[in-house]
């Protein structure tokens, strides 16, 4: 993909994320099997995510080098990235640290889904600030993928959202 593209897959699998989730009534909004996060805590989840995302794009270009090294392989797929943070899961793999959410209820879910799409948005604008090159040049620490490229950290980013609206589908009772 190339950023043009993976800028119109983060808005639109972000978009579908809160769509799914807006769809929900309070019960299944708030439902979780013992042990799972219930459809508010994903959203924090997720919220949490890209605003630490969006944060570290912020950042001058020279502190990347300076901060995470440069790349010194080949950027790898969507698909091939995919499969090994779903090995990563299988593994064992969880949220941790601050991308821990915090419960948020049905009242404040319209207010952290209008968050989420702001830093989505903001991410999308950050991305505009690099080329292509310095998308496979540049690397960012991943909690469970170590350092990747920033083209790869989009990937992920793309395919967080869907990975967690699919499980809210799967789950939904109520």
């Amino acid at each position: 993909m190339n950023r043009e593209e993976i800028i119109e897959k983060l808005k639109s699998g972000y978009r579908e994320f809160c769509t799914t989730v807006s769809s929900l009534n309070p019960n299944q909004f708030e439902f979780a099997e013992a042990g799972k996060w219930n459809a508010g805590l994903t959203l924090d989840h997720l919220y949490r995510a890209v605003s630490a995302l969006t944060k570290a794009m912020m950042l001058p270009k020279f502190l990347f080098r300076i901060l995470f090294g440069k790349s010194n392989r080949p950027t790898r797929g969507y698909e091939e990235l995919v499969k090994k943070y779903q090995g990563k899961l299988e593994a064992g793999g969880k949220a941790s640290g601050r991308y821990l959410p915090s419960k948020v209820t049905f009242a404040n879910q319209i207010k952290t889904e209008r968050a989420l799409e702001k830093s989505v948005e903001a991410l999308c604008n950050q991305l505009k600030h690099y080329s292509e090159t310095q998308l496979d040049a540049y690397i960012l620490p991943h909690p469970l993928l170590g350092k990747i490229t920033i083209r790869e950290m989009m990937y992920f980013t793309i395919y967080h959202a869907e990975h967690h609206r699919k499980i809210i589908l799967r789950d939904i009772r109520g």
